[in-house]
């Protein structure tokens, strides 16, 4: 699904970003330094499963680069244009054959008659990431990617995340180190039931610009 009109915050962000701050005095900075940004989701379910797909197990930086040799070669990162790709095609992007497989799969059935992607974003969250893991090549974190920058859902936690499993443990953690499922799990019932906000922030922390997928 592609959108015309552009992204906007979610109705919940500001009040949220301010319960967060109320609660939590390591955010509480954080939300501080950044004014004025926040989430935007666009809606468009296949791009941001195309650029989750694209990050799996690799750095920023290495993804940054397949990305921009993606988007050089097929244009618009719609399922159209890359159902015209042959895997291998992705491939010389640099995509691991894996990751090409899985982008073709998932452009043919965005292509299908019966994947109507737009109705997906009205499932509720549980629903919505079954349906993406059915997905050849979609997991978890994937799922996650689509629930927080295309359906803009509010209480998101993508435990698998070792960005975020690291600043967690930094700021968190006294000793350092990358925090573990458990750990991050327990820290974050305190944002209950603005997860994805404090996990945005928490991104924002680490990067120069807002993390978008």
């Amino acid at each position: 699904m592609s959108v015309d009109s552009a992204p906007v915050a979610p109705p919940y962000w500001w009040p949220a970003a301010a319960d967060l701050a109320r609660r939590d005095a390591i955010l509480a900075p954080i939300i501080a330094d950044y004014p004025g940004e926040a989430l935007e989701p666009h809606g468009d379910i296949f791009r941001t499963l195309a650029r989750a797909v694209v990050g799996q197990q690799i750095s920023v930086l290495a993804a940054e680069r397949i990305w921009d040799r993606l988007i050089a070669e097929v244009g618009d990162v719609a399922p159209a244009n890359v159902s015209a790709l042959s895997a291998a095609r992705l491939r010389d992007c640099g995509l691991t054959r894996r990751k090409a497989d899985c982008l073709v799969a998932a452009a043919h059935a965005a292509m299908a008659e019966d994947q109507e992607w737009s109705s997906w974003l009205l499932l509720d969250d549980e629903a919505l990431g079954a349906r993406l893991m059915r997905l050849s090549g979609v997991g978890p974190w994937t799922a996650h990617m689509v629930l927080i920058f295309a359906a803009g859902r509010a209480d998101v936690l993508p435990t698998g995340d070792i960005g975020l499993r690291r600043v967690a443990g930094d700021l968190y953690g006294g000793n350092g180190g990358t925090m573990d499922v458990a750990g991050l799990t327990a820290l974050a019932e305190n944002w209950r039931p603005w997860r994805s906000v404090a996990v945005w922030y928490l991104w924002r922390s680490l990067d120069p610009v807002p993390v978008a997928y």
